[in-house]
């Protein structure tokens, strides 16, 4: 374990937003990052733990100790006939690890490929595509305690799952470093569902003949999930993103058949009480899809996506642009957008 001084977290974020930390150490085990965070030097200062970098905007210098989880590894426990239970550690590639399960077989995971980011972050937001979220096929995580360096395991119950949300999120922010995941997966009889979004059609590309589930492989599935995304989502490799930057807004029935009597082609979502609303058509319809002002840019072809668009963004006007468009969707809906990536 070695902690290094002024480091830039430039190759650490998908926004490639040049801005350094205090100091800046890489762990490779439990016991490496043990030893870290009880580094006297660093005892009193703010922490920051890195993934995969592509669910934070950094806004300016980091004044504390940023930790790189570089914990690796993966580890299957066949349960019965069509259940397996699934393990990787949080540095894990969130997509190498999709890949690594539809390789074995393991349904479940296949409406998530291709989501960038880390395996030790997909809990935090409970990480959602195509009809499918992390809740749904979660079994547990262990985590370490930062109060007390005790390694405990949180069930779905204690994880609290929202909508892009967590106990991580929440009263747990902070005070757990999440060390593992366990999946719960099928090993033979698969849940299909071809029916969300554009799946059907991409199938239909493909040349799948989707008359029945049963034609359909959890394989095919991925593949759909990850043309449609490659078609909409800028490579944050090529470009620097963070993906979807906002969270799809819920309100209230009355208030959408409100906006229904003004805005008639308005999209939604019923949820019992509440109607989610496509956050990317409200901001495409305000104005923003694809217009750029200094560094920063909504994507062309889908607005929910902030691009650094000229590789020489600083964060903070990433946010004020993130701004602006909150600002500009309330003034013309009333509806207030929230931010789905994490301000730091």
């Amino acid at each position: 374990m070695m902690i290094q001084e002024n480091i830039s977290l430039k190759p650490y974020n998908t926004f490639g937003v040049d801005v350094s930390a205090r100091y800046f150490a890489e762990v490779n085990s439990v016991e490496e990052l043990i030893e870290t965070l009880k580094f006297p030097k660093t005892q009193t200062l703010p922490l920051l733990f890195l993934g995969g970098g592509s669910n934070i905007l950094l806004t300016k210098t980091f004044d504390g100790l940023a930790i790189l989880l570089n914990l690796k590894g993966i580890k299957e426990e066949i349960i019965d006939d069509n259940l397996v239970l699934v393990t990787a550690k949080s540095g894990e590639n969130w997509h190498q690890f999709v890949m690594f399960c539809l390789d074995k077989n393991y349904g479940g995971l296949e409406n998530l490929s291709l989501i960038p980011g880390n395996v030790g972050t997909s809990p935090m937001q409970n990480i959602g595509a195509y009809g499918t979220e992390i809740k749904d096929i979660f079994e547990s995580c262990k985590v370490l305690n930062l109060d007390n360096f005790e390694i405990e395991t949180l069930n779905s119950e204690q994880c609290k799952f929202g909508y892009r949300d967590s106990v991580f999120k929440q009263e747990g922010k902070g005070k757990y470093v999440i060390l593992e995941v366990t999946f719960r997966l099928t090993t033979k009889v698969h849940r299909i569902d071809v029916e969300y979004g554009a799946i059907k059609s991409e199938l239909e590309n493909m040349g799948i003949d989707i008359s029945t589930p049963l034609n359909v492989t959890i394989q095919d599935i991925s593949k759909a999930v990850i043309s449609i995304r490659q078609s909409k989502l800028p490579d944050p490799k090529v470009i620097g993103n963070a993906g979807s930057f906002f969270k799809n807004p819920t309100i209230p029935v009355s208030q959408f058949e409100t906006l229904k009597q003004q805005f008639e082609n308005i999209p939604g979502y019923p949820n019992g009480v509440f109607v989610k609303v496509p956050a990317g058509w409200l901001i495409e319809q305000a104005g923003w899809k694809g217009k750029q002002i200094g560094n920063v840019a909504s994507n062309q072809l889908q607005a929910l996506v902030i691009i650094n668009a000229t590789g020489n963004a600083t964060g903070k006007e990433i946010f004020d642009f993130s701004t602006m468009i909150i600002d500009s969707v309330k003034e013309k809906y009333g509806i207030e957008l929230e931010r789905e990536v994490n301000i730091i």
